[in-house]
C-alpha cells in the first residue's frame, strides 16, 4: 500500500507525535478501514452472542424444563459477568496492549457458545453463558479503545457505528432464526441459534489473528517506538522512523488498578462521569423497554413463532438506522448534543407509552417504541462508549472504556431485574411510565457536564496527567 500523500516526521519520539501524524488523515487508507472494521466486527459477535439465547429463550425452557428462576438467571449472566470483564479487559489492554486480549475473546466467545449449544443441563448452559459474559466484557472495553486509537480525529464520529452494528447482528440472529425454524428445526433451534454465534467468533478469531496491528499510540506510550512506526507503516503506509524517546516515553509506565484513580480527579472526573452515566442510564432504559416490545410485537404481528419474529425485526430496524445516524450527529452536532436531545425524546415517548397504555391505537402502540428505538439508537445508545474513548490518554484509555462498560453492564442487569420486578407490583403501564425518570438523569447529566471529545479542541495524548503509584 502506498503512503498517505501527507506530511510525515521523519521519526517520532512520543505518543503525542503518533497521535498527531494519525490526525493528520481526512480518511482512512484501504488497509486502515478493513482493520478498523475487523475491530468492530468484535463487537457484532457481541451483540449476536447476547441476541442468540434470547431468539431461543421459549424452545429452550421447553426442553431443559427451566424454572421461571433459571431461566432469569440465564438471561443475566452475560450482562452480570461482563460488570467485572470490563475493567479486567480495560486493565489486561493497559498492560499487554490491544490485539492480544481481543484475539482471547474470540476463543472464549467461540468456546462459550459451543458449550451453551451443547449443553444438556442448566448448569451447562450456565457456564457457557458466563463464558460468552468474559468475552462480552473484555472486547467491548478493549474495541472501543483501539477504534479511537487507530481513528483520526476528524472521523472520531464514526465510532458511534458500534450502534448500528448492534442492531444488524441482532437482526442477522433473527433471520437465522427464523431459517432454521422454516427447514424444520423444532425444539432444539435454540441450539442452532447458539452455536451460530460460534462459527462468527471461530471465523473473526482467524481474520484477528492474521490481519490485526497492534495500537501505534499504546507501542508509543510505552516507549516502544519501533514497534510503533512498523505499526504505522502496517496500517496506514506512513514511511517513519523511531527516534530518541521524549516526555513520557522515555519510561515505560506500567499502568494497573491503583492507576484507575486518575480517572476521578481533573481533567479525567467530568468526563468519568458523563461517560459512565450515559452508559449506564442508556443500558437501564433499553434493557428495562426490551421486555416489552415483545408485547407489541405479538399484539401487531400475531401469536405465531415467524410473524412474531418478524415484528422483532421490524423494531431492531429504527435501531439499524439511528445507529448508522448517531455518526452523523455525532460529527455535526456532538456526542453530547446528540444524547441529550435522544434523552429528551425518549423521556416523552415513555411517558406517553405509559400513562396511554391500553387506550392507544395499536398503531400508536406499535409506533411509539419504533421511534423510542430509533431516538435511543441516534443518541445516547452509542455515546457513552465512544466519549470514554475518545476522552482518556492511550495509557489509561482501556481503563476508562473499562469502568464505563462495567457501568453499562451493571445498567443492563437493572434493567432487566429491577424493573420487571416494579412491573408484577405496579402493573406495565405506571412502570412504563416511571422508567421515564431515567432518560431524565440521563438528561440532566449531559445539561451539567459540559464535555464533549468532539467539540473540545483536545487531544487527551497531549495532556500531562499523573499517575498514582507505578505498578498494579
Amino acid at each position: 500500500m502506498s503512503s498517505p500523500t501527507v506530511a510525515t516526521p521523519r521519526s517520532i519520539a512520543n505518543v503525542s507525535q503518533v497521535s498527531a501524524l494519525i490526525n493528520t488523515l481526512s480518511k482512512l487508507p484501504r488497509k486502515a478501514n478493513l482493520l478498523w472494521y475487523l475491530v468492530l466486527g468484535g463487537l457484532f459477535l457481541d451483540a449476536y452472542s447476547n441476541a442468540a439465547l434470547g431468539a431461543g429463550l421459549a424452545p429452550m425452557t421447553k426442553e431443559l424444563g427451566l424454572s421461571a428462576g433459571q431461566v432469569g438467571l440465564l438471561t443475566a449472566t452475560a450482562p452480570a459477568v461482563a460488570i467485572l470483564f470490563n475493567p479486567a479487559g480495560g486493565w489486561l489492554a493497559a498492560r499487554i496492549g490491544r490485539v492480544k486480549p481481543l484475539i482471547a475473546a474470540k476463543a472464549i466467545a467461540g468456546l462459550g457458545a459451543v458449550l451453551t449449544a451443547t449443553g444438556g443441563s442448566f448448569e451447562a448452559v450456565w457456564a457457557g453463558r458466563g463464558l460468552v459474559g468474559v468475552a462480552y466484557g473484555i472486547d467491548f472495553a478493549v474495541a472501543m479503545a483501539l477504534l479511537a486509537e487507530y481513528t483520526p480525529a476528524k472521523l472520531r464520529g464514526r465510532l458511534n457505528l458500534w450502534q448500528s452494528v448492534w442492531y444488524v447482528a441482532t437482526t442477522v440472529n433473527l433471520a437465522l432464526t427464523l431459517v432454521f425454524y422454516k427447514a424444520g428445526v423444532s425444539v432444539e433451534i435454540w441450539r442452532w441459534s447458539v452455536g451460530s454465534a460460534g462459527v462468527f467468533a471461530l471465523a473473526l478469531l482467524v481474520l484477528q489473528i492474521a490481519f490485526l496491528a497492534e495500537s501505534p499510540s499504546w507501542l508509543a506510550s510505552k516507549g516502544r517506538l519501533p514497534e510503533a512506526a512498523r505499526s504505522l507503516r502496517r496500517i496506514y503506509g506512513f514511511q517513519v522512523t523511531p527516534g530518541t524517546p521524549s516526555g513520557e516515553a522515555a519510561e515505560e509506565r506500567k499502568v494497573g488498578f491503583r492507576q484507575a484513580g486518575v480517572l476521578f480527579r481533573k481533567p479525567y472526573l467530568p468526563r468519568t462521569f458523563l461517560s459512565t452515566a450515559i452508559s449506564l442510564t442508556q443500558a437501564m432504559q433499553y434493557f428495562a423497554v426490551g421486555w416489552y416490545l415483545p408485547v407489541i410485537s405479538l399484539a401487531i404481528f400475531g401469536d405465531k413463532f415467524e410473524t412474531a419474529t418478524l415484528g422483532s425485526m421490524i423494531f431492531n430496524v429504527a435501531g439499524i438506522v439511528g445507529g448508522a445516524l448517531s455518526a452523523y450527529f455525532g460529527r455535526k452536532i456532538g456526542l453530547r448534543v446528540s444524547s441529550a436531545i435522544g434523552y429528551a425524546f425518549a423521556f416523552a415517548i415513555l411517558l406517553v407509552m405509559g400513562l396511554g397504555f391500553g387506550k392507544l391505537p395499536i398503531a400508536i402502540g406499535f409506533l411509539l417504541p419504533f421511534l423510542f428505538i430509533f431516538f435511543h439508537s441516534a443518541g445516547p445508545g452509542a455515546n457513552g462508549k465512544s466519549i470514554a474513548a475518545l476522552s482518556y490518554r492511550s495509557d489509561v484509555r482501556t481503563l476508562g472504556t473499562g469502568v464505563t462498560g462495567m457501568l453499562g453492564s451493571f445498567g443492563s442487569v437493572v434493567g432487566l431485574y429491577v424493573f420487571p420486578q416494579i412491573k408484577e407490583a405496579m402493573g406495565l403501564g405506571p412502570t412504563i411510565a416511571l422508567l421515564a425518570v431515567v432518560p431524565a438523569l440521563g438528561l440532566v447529566s449531559c445539561l451539567i457536564v459540559r464535555w464533549d471529545p468532539t467539540r473540545s479542541g483536545v487531544d487527551p495524548d497531549d495532556e500531562e496527567i499523573s499517575l498514582p503509584g507505578r505498578t498494579a
